[in-house]
Formats: structure tokens, C-alpha cells, sequence
């Protein structure tokens, strides 16, 4: 009791009271998270200048994670974007022609308008344009991967189809509506419908073309290959969801290389799913040294420089 009498007084003598250390207190945890976020960004800064210079490149970042509104944690499902394309045209603008550019993708794709504006300018930069796909690049992911002169896969990534979408509709899927019902059976939308999936099925294969044609001296696509990559990547023949691995892609014709920089999962570590609640995975981080075995690796061009193996 002595003691807190004792404590009271300095405090009072220092000029702070009771009340005035609760409200240093709640200044102090207000500011926590602000401080947290800082230190994020400037590790993140840090990760990039370093890899920026082992690489001698200009390194752009297009990750979309799952995010939430306010408070009421509702799920907000992130693409890409007219945002996301005017920032990274850009970034595009500022690298000098003849320094390279390595683009790492972890994406479920987005407007086809931002998507092609994106791989538009990809295909225009003299120097050498490098994807890096650490987890997945679907759909207009998998666009801007073809925009680049070389893939660079995690051995468990995936890329997807390219096939358009109306709505909540693949466009293929409309066009069988029509292909399957007579004509007399169908209400006027769904025509319309129909034309509009004719039509940017057509844009999308004639893009897609533009894209692999423009990489063949470089990336080896094989003339042959082309048709073919289009059918798979274009028509709706499987779902807009359907992973393809980097087996099924060195199988189609696409010039997929294997292996990752470590330097890629340190930044992807920077760029965390934001936690509403318990993780849904955990693990410990430790070294099993060599009691795991060896697996084949998977189909695929291996990567050349030992630097970059993983």
C-alpha cells in the first residue's frame, strides 16, 4: 500500500496522473499497427532494391491477395484493374529501354482491357521481360505471362485458360446455347449474348496470336504450336478455373522455365493474406535436412543460372 502511495506521488510530481497514463497508453497502441505497416513497407523496399540489384533489372510486383472491407470482414476478391495498368505503364515508362524487366505474378486476372494495355507494353520494351510466377496466373495472369520473353515457375504453379467471360458466363458456354436450341427457342438476350461471346472470342485469339507471335525469337514458341495454344488457351474447352501445371504447358508448347529465386519467397513472405481470425495454416520453419526424398523434377526447361535454383 506504502508502495502505491509512493508511486501515486512521483507520478504527480512528474506532472502525470492516473488519467494521463491511460491516455498515453491508448496513444501508444493506436500508433502500434502505423509503426507495424512502416516497418512492413521498408522491409519490402529493402527486399526489392536487393533483388532489383542481383537481377540488374527493373522489378515490378502485381500480387492481388484477398482482402476486406472495414471492419465487417467481408470478402473483396482483388484483379486486376484500369489502377493496377496505369501504375505499371507507368513504371514501363521509366525503365530505360535497354534495362530489363522481371515481372513477378500472383493473380486470378482482371479486365481484359487493363490485362492487354499491360501486355501491350511488356511486348514494346526492347530489353528482356521476365515472369516470375510463384503460385498461380490465371487468365489474364497467364496473358501477361505470354506478353514476357521468359516464364519463370515455382514447380507447383499454374497458369489458366484465357477464355473470355461475359458476366457470369463463359462466353463458349453462351455460343453452345445457341449451337445446341433452335433458333426459334431463344429469347433475344440471349442472342445478343451469344454475338457479343462470338466477337470476343475472336479479340481475345486475335491478341493471343499477336502476343506468342511476337515472342517466338526468343521465347521458341514453335510456328506449329501457336493454333494449337490458342484452341487450348481460348475456346472454354475446360473450365475459366482450370489449372494448368507447368507439365500440362511444356506439353501444350509454352517455354516454361522451373525453378524459383529464394529472393522470390522472401518477398512473397512480405505479402501476407491479412488474417481475420486463426490462421488456417501453420507449420514450424525448421530445416529437415536430408531425411525428405529426392522427386523428379517436373517437365519443364530448368533453370540455367545456379543462383536462381531452389
Amino acid at each position: 500500500m506504502t508502495t502505491t502511495v509512493i508511486f501515486e506521488q512521483k507520478l504527480i510530481f512528474m506532472g502525470f496522473g492516473i488519467g494521463d497514463l491511460f491516455w498515453i497508453f491508448l496513444l501508444l497502441t493506436s500508433l502500434q499497427p502505423l509503426w507495424q505497416k512502416r516497418q512492413v513497407e521498408y522491409r519490402r523496399l529493402r527486399a526489392l532494391q536487393q533483388f532489383q540489384q542481383e537481377r540488374k533489372s527493373r522489378v515490378i510486383l502485381l500480387i492481388h491477395r484477398q482482402e476486406s472491407i472495414s471492419f465487417l470482414g467481408i470478402p473483396l476478391s482483388r484483379y486486376i484493374t484500369i489502377e493496377d495498368s496505369e501504375q505499371i505503364l507507368r513504371a514501363i515508362r521509366l525503365t530505360p529501354p535497354d534495362v530489363p524487366i522481371d515481372l513477378i505474378l500472383h493473380t486470378p486476372g482482371g479486365l481484359v482491357l487493363a490485362t492487354e494495355q499491360i501486355a501491350r507494353a511488356l511486348i514494346r520494351h526492347q530489353a528482356k521481360v521476365t515472369v516470375f510466377v510463384p503460385h498461380y496466373a490465371m487468365s489474364g495472369g497467364t496473358m501477361l505471362a505470354l506478353a514476357s520473353d521468359e516464364i519463370i515457375m515455382d514447380a507447383n504453379a499454374v497458369l489458366g485458360p484465357v477464355d473470355p467471360q461475359l458476366g457470369n458466363y463463359p462466353a463458349a458456354s453462351i455460343l453452345k446455347v445457341v449451337e445446341d436450341k433452335p433458333i426459334g427457342e431463344i429469347d433475344d438476350q440471349t442472342l445478343i449474348m451469344a454475338d457479343l461471346s462470338r466477337k470476343a472470342i475472336q479479340q481475345v485469339q486475335r491478341f493471343v496470336r499477336t502476343l506468342l507471335k511476337d515472342s517466338i525469337p526468343k521465347q521458341k514458341v514453335l510456328p506449329e504450336n501457336i493454333e494449337s495454344i490458342i484452341e487450348a488457351l481460348t475456346t472454354g474447352r475446360v473450365t475459366h478455373d482450370y489449372p494448368i501445371t507447368i507439365e500440362e504447358a511444356t506439353e501444350m508448347g509454352l517455354p516454361v522455365t522451373v525453378g524459383l529465386p529464394h529472393s522470390i519467397y522472401d518477398l512473397m513472405d512480405l505479402y501476407p493474406q491479412p488474417q481475420g481470425g486463426r490462421p488456417s495454416v501453420q507449420y514450424i520453419p525448421m530445416p529437415y535436412n536430408d531425411r525428405r526424398p529426392i522427386l523428379p523434377m517436373p517437365k519443364g526447361r530448368p533453370l540455367e543460372e545456379p543462383n536462381q535454383m531452389t
